[in-house]
């Protein structure tokens, strides 16, 4: 087993290092693992099958510098050994091998094999182990702590490149506190005051969130070991530390900036919002030269905070743009709810030639989502699957999610099993959408599935399962859930969990369980759960607990527009018609109104949205018509009404609507349905 990354930093005793025989550098302390080793030997099947004597030197060396894939380099490596002038020049030609590595993506293992192949005078020398030690400290930073543990072990000693690779894997661990130790190490060699140890000092602090120790680095190294790059590193770090006023003051004691010193603080002011994203346009319009990452930052500030009008107006401006730029103003659509829009910056996108990435597709996914636009997501679905950006975790949870609004359950298990990794979120969105659908036990036992499989639950896990278990009626197995947050899983009940505990208890009539967990509860209700709680009233006719509740939400001032109308309609239901006419002059008086509902259907391709009462084309009359409901239209026409399926006969025309969400058709104001389309799917409603 590995030592611990700590421990490997103790000094070894004096005098050890002259004692101790030199091993190879896959043998210090601890043998190669079974990578490195799969990884030697297609390094031996390359040296018999590129046995080529021949090749000269110079056609070597400009084969490294052209070096850009893993295969490429594994090549290089083969004809270096095979030529024999790896060993007639080991120092010169490892450092070049390594330093190729260097550059190409997904090379650390192939390092690992290659350095654990280095001849002794090349393992001596301290160029090659700061290599893999730069080559593993973004992805694989433990890796590299592990390299530098068995550097000192092997007796090379570190040099002044050194220190700012091992640092920069201490930030990238999480967790990880041996960046103190480095630090000693390097005051203890002489090279605390170096500007690269002192730049990535400032940088480690600030990533652990300690700006003040970063902040006395940067204040004790003095003008002549810092650098543009200290101070933007200071900066950055109290920008990443959200502390924007001494951030302030450093930018404006700058003896000179960059793009990058701009862009840091227009960054840390776009992310605080409100005021914050004005001055972050201060700084914006009082910039000598913007790059491309500025214009990004100030485009991000806006979208971030539901500012996509001047988004839109500052996306027009830009000079160029790229798929960042792309990204940002679709994400920000999706998070206004602006789904429409959305899809058709996603479309320009896609006509300027610009390759989308996972942002891009994650927010047209979403949009897809939003608007129940079938047809375009499993379009988008094709697309990002020829593209190859279908791989992505979080691009087929997205599509999943896609897919349960839109109905198609048999699509999202089909994305779901075949994925080769999942996530908690995958999971989560597993069980909401198959109890939004009302299959409670297939959720259950996908959520027993979860814990068979070891995947660590969270409370949006128990969340979701609990909701679903409302859905379907399941009071029994919510309960038994309801009770194992805390045994089970560690997880204390928020909130949210008590709000679905009281929606389960509610739906299943137990009206006054229901109110014994709102009063029980060891926090303050919202008045989310006493309004969940009056809705059950409704259900099941409780005039005295549905007028507690409303008293409750007074109380929270949460007495809206809505609360009074299901009062309202309780007392309707009960011929309580004498408190109808006192609740709506109440209503009356203080001015307040009901909202309007809207409906949203897809048609060819095409989305519709029209309002309760609006004006619309209705292409059945071949008019323009409004403030008639499906329900009125039908009846004019006597058309039975039917959950399920409504058939509609026109000029010998039969057109059929077929709803995920049946009941929800009530809502439908006018018929937006072409003649020819047969089969509409009803995408989503707000009840009137």
């Amino acid at each position: 087993m590995p030592p611990s990354t700590d421990a490997a930093f103790r000094t070894p005793a004096k005098g050890s290092n002259r004692r101790r025989r030199w091993r190879p550098p896959g043998d210090c302390g601890f043998g190669p693992t079974k990578a490195v080793s799969k990884e030697v030997e297609r390094i031996d099947q390359f040296f018999y099958t590129y046995a080529c004597p021949a090749v000269a030197l110079p056609t070597l060396l400009s084969r490294l510098r052209a070096c850009r894939s893993a295969s490429h380099a594994l090549q290089c490596h083969a004809l270096l050994l095979t030529s024999g002038h790896l060993a007639a020049s080991p120092l010169r030609l490892s450092n070049l091998l390594l330093l190729a590595l260097a550059s190409v993506p997904g090379a650390a293992t192939l390092a690992d094999a290659v350095f654990a192949r280095l001849p002794e005078p090349v393992a001596h020398d301290p160029f090659p182990w700061n290599t893999a030690i730069r080559l593993h400290a973004p992805a694989r930073p433990r890796a590299a702590l592990l390299y530098f543990a068995r550097m000192r072990r092997c007796g090379v000693r570190p040099d002044a490149y050194t220190f700012p690779a091992v640092l920069k894997a201490c930030g990238c661990a999480p967790g990880c506190r041996a960046g103190l130790l480095v630090h000693a190490e390097a005051v203890r060699r002489g090279l605390g005051a170096d500007l690269f140890t002192v730049n990535a000092l400032i940088s480690f602090y600030c990533r652990i969130l300690d700006c003040r120790s970063g902040r006395k680095v940067f204040d004790e190294a003095g003008g002549i070991s810092r650098d543009l790059v200290s101070w933007n590193s200071m900066v950055a770090g109290y920008v990443g530390c959200g502390e924007m006023w001494p951030a302030q003051e450093l930018f404006d004691e700058m003896p000179q900036r960059d793009a990058f010193s701009w862009g840091a603080l227009i960054d840390g002011y776009g992310k605080q919002g409100g005021a914050g994203v004005d001055r972050a346009r201060e700084l914006f319009d009082q910039m000598p030269e913007r790059d491309l990452v500025c214009w990004n930052s100030m485009l991000d500030g806006y979208a971030r905070h539901g500012r996509m009008d001047e988004a839109r107006s500052l996306f027009e401006e830009m000079p160029e743009r790229n798929v960042i730029s792309w990204s940002i103003v679709i994400d920000g659509h999706v998070r206004c709810g602006e789904a429409k829009e959305a899809l058709e910056h996603f479309q320009s996108m896609l006509r300027c030639g610009v390759r989308p990435d996972r942002v891009a597709a994650v927010g047209a996914v979403c949009a897809c989502a939003q608007l129940g636009a079938l047809e375009q997501g499993r379009w988008l679905h094709s697309y990002l699957e020829k593209k190859k950006v279908l791989s992505d975790v979080v691009v087929q949870t997205a599509l999943i999610d896609m897919y349960m609004k839109c109905g198609r359950l048999d699509l999202a298990m089909l994305i779901f099993e075949s994925m080769a990794e999942r996530s908690v979120v995958t999971w989560n969105v597993m069980i909401v959408g198959l109890g939004t659908h009302g299959y409670g036990l297939d959720a259950v036992m996908l959520f027993h599935r979860m814990e068979a499989e070891r995947v660590a639950v969270d409370d949006l896990s128990l969340l979701a399962i609990l909701t679903a278990c409302t859905h379907a009626g399941l009071v029994s197995e919510g309960l038994e859930i309801f009770h194992r947050m805390k045994k089970d899983f560690g997880i204390d009940p928020k909130i949210e969990h008590y709000g679905a505990l009281v929606d389960l208890l509610g739906r299943a009539g137990r009206l006054d369980q229901a109110r014994h967990a709102i009063e029980t509860m060891p926090m303050e209700p919202t008045p989310e759960l006493w309004g969940s709680l009056l809705a059950a009233c409704r259900s099941h006719s409780c005039v005295e607990l549905a007028e507690l509740s409303v008293e409750h939400l007074a109380n929270l001032g949460a007495d809206d527009s809505g609360v009074y109308v299901l009062l309202s309609n309780i007392y309707a239901d009960e011929g309580m018609w004498g408190d109808v006419l006192r609740i709506r002059k109440l209503m009356s008086d203080e001015g307040m109104r009901k909202d309007i509902g809207r409906s949203v259907i897809e048609v060819g391709g095409e989305i519709h949205e029209f309002v309760n009462g609006g004006i619309e084309f209705c292409h059945f009359c071949g008019g323009w018509v409004g403030g008639l409901t499906m329900k009125s239209i039908m009846k004019y026409h006597g058309i039975l009404w039917s959950s399920s399926s409504i058939e509609l006969t026109f000029d010998e025309t039969v057109s059929t609507l077929t709803s995920s969400t049946p009941m929800a058709l009530i809502s439908l104001d006018v018929f937006l349905v072409d003649i020819d389309q047969l089969n509409i799917d009803v995408i989503s409603c707000w009840l009137t």
